[in-house]
């Protein structure tokens, strides 16, 4: 399962065009990889993310690029962080993410969530429904996945979805960890308790060891192991071989892209030595990994490697 997580969440480098993209995204993964990353992540959105810059900025899609980072790596589990369950059929993500396991010999993992970002939906024509539509959707999605990756003939008669004998062959080459993203105590960690294999939490430092609590109790209702869970903390930096050296490249990064302005405050920015202190005061809280992104330099050659060599002995105690 996943503790140690490097996520791809920008794809706007400076004087990088379409015919060069794909190589700088690749070397980030293998970096990864090479420096003790367990897991590369990608989003699953069409249009880029309000806090890390403008829509029409680049996006690649998610199980596209999945696919042919599989064939750059040879170890890291791939997966999106997460996949929106709003524009995707779940009898096709099963297929979809099956079909990631075969081609990268059973290193795919399912990353979902109930999707969020409503600016893409009206866009680009898929439907958002309310906040109770859409964890609705995500709950039967996960009956038909969890069901399908099993190997089971599937046949399902929901509010959101029909299924009749779906068959998903081939078979994955394993079993396909899944992911569930996000931090809501009432809805999400009960699905997570349920279905997961991983939960990944995104909310205030402050705020883990009650999520954690929470998790535990639906745990416990549903007599469900909650040793059986890996829990990750999402994460954004940006590491340099000194803090001077961090902070120039993040304030080139805002003059180059000002949406990243906003995501400063909380990232965890400087040397090696005081970006692992902060990922020890976080391990500290109890969870059991966490996943980062470097959207600022990640793209900069050696700055993936600067991060998992740092990160890799926390995680490895």
């Amino acid at each position: 399962m996943t503790r140690l997580g490097y996520q791809i969440p920008n794809f706007t480098y400076p004087g990088v065009g379409s015919d060069g993209l794909f190589d700088v995204v690749a070397r980030q993964a293998v970096e990864a990889e090479e420096s003790g990353f367990d897991t590369v992540f990608v989003m699953d959105h069409f249009y880029q993310l309000p806090l890390l810059g403008a829509p029409d900025n680049a996006m690649l899609e998610c199980y596209t690029l999945l696919a042919a980072l599989s064939q750059r790596t040879e170890r890291v589990r791939l997966s999106a962080l997460v996949t929106g369950n709003t524009y995707r059929n779940p009898t096709l993500l099963a297929k979809t993410v099956t079909t990631l396991d075969v081609v990268s010999h059973g290193r795919a993992q399912l990353g979902i969530g109930a999707g969020w970002y409503e600016l893409e939906h009206d866009s680009l024509g898929y439907e958002f429904g309310t906040f109770t539509d859409r964890f609705e959707r995500l709950e039967e999605s996960l009956e038909i996945i969890t069901g399908m990756l099993d190997g089971e003939r599937l046949t399902f008669n929901g509010s959101w979805y029909v299924v009749n004998e779906a068959i998903n062959s081939p078979a994955p080459v394993g079993k396909i960890p899944i992911m569930i993203g996000g931090a809501g105590e009432r809805k999400t960690l009960r699905m997570a308790a349920q279905y997961a294999d991983d939960s990944n939490l995104i909310c205030a430092i402050d705020d883990i060891p009650r999520k954690l609590a929470a998790l535990d109790e639906h745990c416990a209702r549903l007599g469900r192991d909650r040793s059986e869970i890996t829990v990750t903390y999402q994460t954004s930096a940006c590491i340099a071989p000194t803090h001077e050296q961090a902070e120039r490249e993040i304030d080139d990064a805002v003059a180059r892209i000002p949406e990243l302005a906003a995501r400063r405050p909380g990232a965890i920015l400087g040397s090696p030595e005081e970006v692992a202190a902060a990922y020890e005061r976080i391990l500290a809280t109890g969870v059991d990994g966490v996943t980062v992104n470097l959207p600022a330099n990640g793209h900069l050659e050696g700055r993936v490697t600067l991060l998992g060599e740092t990160l890799s002995p926390l995680i490895t105690r």
